[in-house]
């Protein structure tokens, strides 16, 4: 199996060493960065599986270094934070981050999240999915509207992927919850930040009726007809 290459940004050499030794251990390659700034310059010219990203970052803070990123690459962002508003935490969600680890956190939590992100990235034998024109290629994480590519990130793939599985089942909040973040405690507020930002890329690509809300129940797939 191809050794997975993750970069941690963070600008306390502590958490940093604690961080390369726990992933090592684990069997990533890690690298590193202390600053925003220095961490956006090696986000973009590496080739990383998965970047670790403290919210509160000298010279560009985390949020506005995801927000810069993610204007040309989808590559998971797990988020740590030493804040408790739970604003901050939607708002890294809103931005493209796959999850977030709460300071003080712990290391086999923190390997066991990194994990489960990598898991729903790799590629794997989920077949094809199509809703009318919608495609999805799980296992490629490549999505199409009317042939035309859409990017997605990991968290909004398993999402659309789990929808699009049973196009007409209701699926209830809980049961999403549970299957697309692996049993993490996430708020309402969470799943809400993914699914309108996962409407909002389908809408612009025209297909706004891709996710309806059945309210009391659930959510499930629309048509998919497109503009």
């Amino acid at each position: 199996m191809t050794q997975t290459h993750l970069l941690v940004i963070d600008d306390d050499p502590h958490i940093r060493s604690v961080l390369r030794v726990a992933l090592q251990q684990a069997g990533h390659a890690v690298d590193e960065a202390g600053d925003g700034a220095e961490g956006l310059t090696k986000a973009r010219t590496g080739r990383y599986d998965l970047i670790v990203l403290d919210i509160g970052l000298p010279e560009m803070d985390g949020l506005a270094l995801c927000r810069a990123l993610r204007q040309t690459d989808e590559t998971p962002v797990l988020f740590l934070t030493a804040r408790e508003d739970e604003i901050d935490r939607v708002l890294g969600f809103e931005l493209g981050g796959d999850d977030y680890v709460t300071k003080p956190f712990s290391p086999r939590e923190l390997v066991a999240r990194i994990g489960a992100i990598l898991k729903r990235a790799r590629p794997g034998s989920r077949p094809d999915l199509a809703r009318g024109v919608l495609r999805l290629d799980p296992s490629r994480h490549l999505c199409e509207v009317a042939g035309r590519p859409l990017t997605l990130t990991a968290r909004e793939m398993e999402i659309l992927a789990h929808l699009m599985a049973r196009p007409d089942h209701v699926a209830a909040r809980p049961a999403l919850v549970d299957a697309v973040y692996g049993g993490a405690v996430v708020s309402d507020r969470t799943l809400d930040s993914h699914l309108r930002n996962l409407r909002a890329k389908l809408a612009e690509a025209g297909c706004a009726d891709a996710i309806e809300t059945v309210h009391g129940v659930g959510i499930r797939m629309g048509p998919c007809a497109g503009s």
